[in-house]
């Protein structure tokens, strides 16, 4: 029988060969060695160095140097009915540092068992978490004092919804509230978050103490998360349709809705937990498909501003609400839109046919397949004709194009093959619109980008794909936020000078993220901003010394003042 280890082995046969006289080869032999290699070993053992085969260990207690010094010093704390804590905090203000572990340890071995869980007035004072108050509409009072407040950019939004009778949007889409936190407010709560870009629910406990983010809201305490978390799970996406349908009633007179032109795509939310609801959607962001929760956005034109949003779309039904979103607008409007501009998978060639049969001209972006390109690559030098964007700011201006009539399934439209707009591959565009030149066609085709640019402003700013819900209506819900808080920030552009074109983040950056001071008087909230570089700018936009009566604000107005 072989040794069962190498060390073993080499010991039974140095054994066999000094002791038992067995021969150096049959050893070698025996144990498994080759000659050559059972001399070398032989020789390494005269002249001693093989290690030594049997070593005697002496077991001895690990000393330990911190738990000693303070030994004497543990038993007297815990004799005075000190806990583990406050032992080590003693000894750590002492200058013996040692964790609660190790304190526990101690007293284990000295036989202390744990002391009884006591109430907090019996444990020692020691700076811990303050009790903020409860979000309570019925304690919210305005007694004249001072304050000074991180969101005071937050203010700059209250005379438009004031104008725009924000309470109203809550009451007529019967969304949720309680006796503490009426709808009104909480639908003010929620569009807080989104208007301070609070990129998770949960981060709002970072500046649940500001007393300015209450006062905005309307209510003695800025919920917490747990509510903010939960509320929208009690909306429906029927209370967010018809929370839709009054945001554009009320902008009915504010001339930022003209739907001359609108842009549609749509958007995945990535959701990264295991929901068996959730299906797989492709993120253009990853190049590759995951568990996200799809929603379509539509987008004025001319304003930029989002003005539809639905994220309770299942598979299948990606091709259909195109028809939804005209349904919704004719609804509102009491006519189709004009004109939609649109990617080529937001709906089918049918589709297509439904959309000219109903009068709707349409601009849309064909999908590059094999026989297409061949198709190009076979045309003559000579079918190609330059032509001039109008687009003083494009660096591809003299694309060359070729027009074509199709008929993909019953009705026929113009096809643009393009080439020279900067990519790679030739685009291929399909529009039902018979009178406009190409290089009109090409050029609002172009300026389609301005969704791109908006979602991505969206992701960065608004944080749409930060969400940590799995429930598709409560995506939907904050995607209305998402509408209507856009709406707020282009309104806000347009009455800033030099801001009309800015991106959400770039105002918020530049106007809104400024601390103030608060006076609370008998009548009136007064409003007075910190000094930065960018306030004169807001200064200068005629918001200053006007008076907005606010209704939540118990019969006080706002004046923002110098």
């Amino acid at each position: 029988m072989e040794p069962a280890t190498p060390r073993q082995r080499q010991y039974e046969a140095l054994r066999a060969f000094f002791l038992d006289q067995v021969g150096s080869a049959e050893a070698a032999r025996r144990f498994g060695y080759t000659p050559g290699a059972f001399r070398v070993m032989c020789h390494a053992f005269r002249r001693g160095e093989l290690s030594e085969f049997f070593i005697a260990t002496h077991s001895r207690a690990r000393e330990q140097p911190r738990k000693s010094r303070a030994h004497e010093q543990i038993i007297a704390l815990r004799k005075r009915n000190y806990s583990v804590y406050e032992i080590s905090q003693a000894l750590k203000e002492q200058g013996m540092a040692l964790s609660a572990t190790a304190v526990r340890e101690v007293l284990a071995n000295e036989g202390f068992a744990p002391l009884p869980r006591r109430l907090d007035e019996e444990r020692p004072f020691r700076v811990g978490p303050n009790a903020e108050a409860v979000a309570n509409v019925r304690d919210f009072v305005l007694p004249a004092h001072e304050f000074t407040t991180r969101v005071g950019g937050l203010f700059l939004f209250i005379p438009d919804l004031v104008r725009l009778n924000a309470n109203a949007l809550a009451l007529g889409a019967k969304l949720p509230g309680s006796s503490m936190i009426p709808a009104t407010h909480a639908l003010r709560a929620s569009l807080a978050l989104k208007l301070w870009s609070i990129e998770r629910k949960s981060h709002i406990m970072a500046l649940v103490a500001d007393e300015g983010l209450a006062l905005f809201c309307g209510l003695n305490a800025m919920p917490k998360k747990s509510f903010l978390s939960e509320y929208s799970s009690r909306i429906t996406p029927q209370k967010v349709a018809r929370l839709l349908a009054l945001w554009h009633d009320h902008l009915a007179g504010e001339a930022i809705l003209g739907g001359q032109s609108l842009n549609l795509d749509f958007h995945s939310v990535p959701y990264f937990g295991e929901h068996p609801l959730v299906e797989s959607h492709y993120l253009s962001k990853r190049s590759r498909r995951q568990p996200s929760i799809l929603a379509f956005l539509a987008q004025d034109a001319e304003s930029q501003v989002f003005c539809y949003s639905n994220a309770d779309i299942r598979k299948g039904e990606e091709a259909e609400e195109v028809f939804r979103f005209i349904k919704f607008w004719k609804r509102q409007h009491g006519r189709v839109p004009d004109h939609l501009v649109f990617d080529s998978k937001l709906t089918t060639y049918d589709g297509l046919d439904r959309l000219d049969a109903a009068g709707i001209t349409f601009i849309t972006l064909r999908r590059r397949s094999p026989n297409l390109l061949t198709e190009i690559d076979l045309l003559p030098a000579s079918a190609w004709r330059t032509v001039n964007l109008d687009i003083s700011h494009r660096k591809y201006r003299t694309p060359r194009v070729y027009e074509q009539k199709v008929c993909p399934r019953k009705h026929t439209f113009r096809q643009f093959f393009i080439k020279d707009l900067g990519h790679d591959e030739p685009t291929i565009l399909l529009t039902n619109d018979t009178s406009s030149a190409a290089r009109n066609i090409i050029a609002r085709y172009a300026r389609r980008m301005l969704i791109e640019n908006a979602l991505a402003d969206a992701v960065r700013f608004f944080h749409i794909d930060a969400l940590s819900s799995s429930v598709s209506f409560k995506v939907d819900f904050d995607m209305a936020l998402l509408v209507i808080a856009s709406g707020l920030y282009r309104m806000m552009a347009r009455r800033i000078r030099g801001y009309s074109d800015a991106q959400a983040r770039q105002i918020f950056r530049d106007l809104i993220d400024m601390p103030a001071n608060i006076a609370v008087t008998d009548h009136e909230v007064r409003v007075r901003f910190h000094r930065r570089a960018h306030l004169p700018i807001v200064l200068a936009s005629g918001l200053i010394d006007k008076g907005v009566s606010v209704p939540w604000w118990q019969g006080r107005s706002l004046r923002i003042v110098q």
